[in-house]
């Protein structure tokens, strides 16, 4: 299959942690492999320590795969993306990982100084990301000052400020309270049709897959392999409060509920 048409494409990864005896190895991912479109939303499912931010650490640059290949923008780059390409990519983790010391501003603009952008223009676009997570009147604010949600919201600007092909999204509502992870879910939404950018995400929520993504990977239990992929065809348009009546959201939701609980009781 033609690599150029992917944005980012992932062949037959596998990953093993390799302790000091054979025997106390870990096999984490077998043979995984996943193409992504540009602009496309996928969210990876699974029970806890299944591997799925193992895979898109992986295929983010953070870790290297044992074996298999990265392909992006039609480059195989092997088992490791190199720190030329990382700049392509944004992420968001469960801890937002802000800096205490600097304010919502700061925090962006650090990012800014770590990639060694300067200018007007990137200045403008601190205070475009801030206005697109809603937060540009609290520019000035610190961490200490923010609740969760908005705190999140931040390290999902600083992830965008450096205008990344790729958007890594690692389980980015897992700390949040059911109110404002539920908040924050539409807010992604938002982001992504304001941005456009390409996102990967892992979350162990089915609603938040199914209002989110435009396919829904699932992961076995370890070593993790593809065990299902479901196609989202619910339009943009009813991706809102209602969805949760939606007939597809609804067989979707049961058909992958059913997948999870056989995993959870190892059938």
């Amino acid at each position: 299959m033609d690599n150029n048409k992917f944005k980012i494409s992932a062949k037959e990864i596998s990953k093993t942690y390799f302790g000091d005896k054979d025997s106390n190895s870990l096999e984490v991912l077998r043979g995984i492999s996943l193409d992504m479109t540009e602009k496309e939303f996928v969210v990876i499912l699974g029970s806890s320590g299944s591997g799925k931010s193992t895979f898109l650490k992986i295929l983010g640059g953070v870790q290297d795969a044992t074996s298999g290949s990265i392909c992006l923008d039609g480059v195989d780059y092997e088992t490791a993306l190199p720190r030329s390409v990382l700049n392509k990519f944004g992420f968001v983790f469960q801890s937002n990982n802000l800096l205490q010391w600097k304010t919502a501003e700061g925090n962006l603009k650090f990012m800014l100084e770590i990639m060694k952008l300067k200018g007007e223009d990137w200045q403008k676009r601190v205070d475009d990301m801030l206005s697109i997570v809603g937060l540009l009147d609290y520019k000035t604010v610190y961490p200490h000052e923010l609740s969760g949600g908005m705190k999140q919201r931040v390290a999902i600007a600083r992830a965008l400020v450096h205008d990344p092909e790729i958007l890594m999204l690692d389980q980015p509502l897992g700390a949040l309270d059911a109110i404002t992870r539920s908040m924050l879910a539409y807010e992604i939404l938002n982001i992504w049709k304001k941005t456009q950018k390409t996102i990967l995400m892992v979350t162990n929520s089915v609603d938040e897959a199914l209002l989110l993504a435009s396919r829904v990977i699932i992961f076995s239990p370890l070593p993790a392999v593809i065990q299902r992929e479901f196609v989202v065809d619910i339009p943009l348009e009813d991706r809102n409060p209602e969805i949760i009546k939606n007939d597809t959201f609804l067989r979707l939701k049961a058909e992958i509920n059913e997948i999870i609980i056989s995993n959870l009781q190892g059938v």
